[in-house]
């Protein structure tokens, strides 16, 4: 798999995580993100090497540069690569991650119940299809 660009591996079942796939997909004007769903082979596959439970379906991964991002810093690192003026929020890492990271592990916690749950993984519009792993 090649992971030349950073790769967000987000629950494809998620309402919320696939509206910030969404969102994504919308705001990287420069297409340097790609996605997997943590339920498709790519997804598995980078949860595998970096050790990380896929079974939990508990956090958004980002990978980039040789390492698994996870948690409120992987959210950071996402709006960091968003650009302006998205990348404002990455100020949130004057936040101490053990205070940032509780708040973020309720929210998945409770996304379901909250947001709700697809029955399927969701897919982006055609004209996205290749930012897809």
């Amino acid at each position: 798999m090649d992971e030349s660009g950073p790769i967000i591996v987000f629950d494809g079942h998620c309402v919320l995580c696939s509206a910030n796939a969404r969102f994504v997909l919308r705001h990287d004007k420069r297409r340097r993100f790609r996605l997997a769903a943590t339920q498709s082979e790519a997804g598995a596959a980078l949860h595998a090497r970096f050790g990380l439970n896929r079974g939990a379906l508990e956090t958004i991964v980002v990978v980039e540069n040789g390492r698994a991002l996870t948690e409120s810093e992987a959210v950071l690192a996402i709006a960091a690569g968003l650009g302006w003026p998205w990348r404002a929020a990455a100020a949130a890492r004057l936040v101490p991650r053990a205070l940032r990271d509780p708040l973020y592990r309720w929210i998945a916690r409770n996304r379901y119940r909250w947001f709700g749950r697809r029955e399927t993984c969701w897919r982006p519009d055609p004209a996205d299809s290749d930012r897809m792993l």
